[in-house]
């Protein structure tokens, strides 16, 4: 039988049934690469964004609520800073196309590192907390220009900045990430003789 005629018969014949040998590294599962932004991206940025229209609706602006008597209260304001109030004083209209474009660039480059395949399971975790975060608060500074926030620690002359559960998810996550690049072993370190 012919090369032509042996392929017609078994066209599966022309493809390669194992991968081959020089192959170092396996592409990842979809669903391995997707599980981050189902199981933690989405249902943080909901409960974020679920949590700022419960406080929109329900509290006027400046209201307070102790949660937790003289340590916890519930106190709905509007940050045109970063989290945690940062760069606030900044002129608006610089700010919100600054706070634009950084939300942006971060959430390309967040989503390139959890798509790479050697990015570990529990940096992707921190990665979709962090992108939870910045998409959470950029809906706010998209819809409004102003970013919901309604956390607020404090105890006698102790006061924490009023932050909402984006901030808390960047945060987190930014945690996580030098937790993890301080407990991995150092790649410089000299192997043992």
């Amino acid at each position: 039988m012919t090369e032509w005629a042996s392929r017609v018969a078994n066209p599966m014949a022309s493809f390669p049934t194992t991968a081959p040998a020089d192959t170092a590294v396996r592409p990842r599962a979809w669903i391995s690469t997707l599980a981050p932004f189902a199981l933690v991206t989405a249902p943080v940025l909901a409960l974020d964004q679920w949590s700022k229209l419960y406080i929109r609706s329900h509290f006027h602006l400046y209201q307070s609520r102790p949660i937790v008597a003289d340590w916890l209260d519930l106190t709905y304001t509007l940050n045109p800073g970063a989290a945690f109030s940062l760069f606030a004083t900044m002129p608006p209209g610089f700010r919100s196309l600054f706070f634009l474009a950084l939300s942006i660039v971060a959430t390309v480059v967040l989503i390139a590192l959890m798509l790479r395949r050697a990015t570990t399971t529990s940096y992707s975790i921190a990665f979709a907390l962090i992108l939870a975060g910045t998409i959470g608060n950029l809906i706010d500074r998209v819809a409004r220009g102003l970013v919901i926030d309604f956390i607020y620690f404090h105890h006698a002359s102790f006061s924490y900045p009023i932050f909402n559960v984006a901030d808390s998810a960047i945060t987190i996550g930014v945690a996580m990430i030098l937790l993890l690049s301080w407990l991995e072993p150092s790649a410089q370190s000299p192997s043992p003789q």
